[in-house]
């Protein structure tokens, strides 16, 4: 099983003297993309006033345009531990033991905008970038759509889909049996269902450490509902829209 998650906009400095080797990342499809959205990035934020208009970043976020200048020489860390914010705090990856980071190497990965697709594992610098980012003649839906469709379009097994709408558009994943979207919802007392944001992203990132830690082996939708209600997750069968992954409510 694969499960996929949403990158955050804020991002922890630092990392070990070790720059980013396009090449050691996994998913070795999308190395011309990657290489193409770093030299991009890289290129623009030499003018400091356009990169701030280009990624719409406030007076107190110029340091953001180093992070992208410094993008080939900077430090890296794997991605789990670069990504802060609500999900990757809950998430708490540098309290799982190795077992289960072992696990995330190849069950685990984060779709970044600059990066596509990366394993939990693979070191990345710190850098700035939204899926409705635009670089200069560059928009993110043409680079990624089609080579990120292909890569989990070729995946082999279940594949769990945790992005926001904003990254799947980037690259969705493919309509098959065993590709599940899943949303987090909240229920109220009249059993009405509603969409949720914080929360959104805490469900996720609890959900992601269970699954780390826990390590099931999982081949089927049915064996991911039965697995997450022995984990203490409600998981429901959601919608079944003609064209789209099957869709699963996690009730948060």
């Amino acid at each position: 099983m694969l499960l996929i998650l949403p990158p955050s906009e804020s991002k922890r400095d630092g990392g070990t003297v070790r720059p980013l080797d396009l090449a050691a990342l996994s998913f070795a499809e999308l190395t011309p993309a990657r290489a193409h959205l770093v030299d991009a990035a890289v290129a623009l934020a030499s003018d400091v006033e356009a990169t701030m208009r280009a990624l719409k970043l406030g007076p107190r976020q110029a340091a953001e345009v180093e992070r992208n200048r410094a993008l080939w020489s900077a430090p890296t860390m794997p991605a789990i531990d670069r990504y802060t914010g609500v999900l990757f705090d809950a998430l708490d990856a540098a309290s799982l033991d190795a077992r289960a980071r072992r696990f995330a190497a190849s069950h685990l990965a984060v779709h970044s905008a600059m990066f596509g697709l990366v394993g939990a594992l693979d070191r990345i610098p710190a850098y700035r970038l939204s899926h409705d980012s635009r670089l200069p003649g560059i928009r993110l839906k043409h680079v990624w759509s089609e080579c990120l469709g292909e890569v989990l379009a070729a995946r082999p097994g279940l594949i769990v889909d945790l992005r926001s709408e904003g990254y799947t558009e980037l690259g969705p994943a493919p309509v098959r049996s065993g590709s599940v979207y899943v949303r987090v919802v909240s229920v109220d007392d009249g059993g009405r269902r509603r969409a949720l944001n914080h929360f959104n992203k805490h469900a996720k990132g609890r959900f992601t450490r269970a699954y780390l830690e826990q390590r099931p082996r999982l081949r089927s939708v049915d064996g991911l509902l039965e697995w997450a209600r022995g984990a203490g997750f409600r998981l429901d069968l959601g919608s079944d829209r003609l064209g789209a992954p099957l869709e699963l409510e996690l009730v948060a």
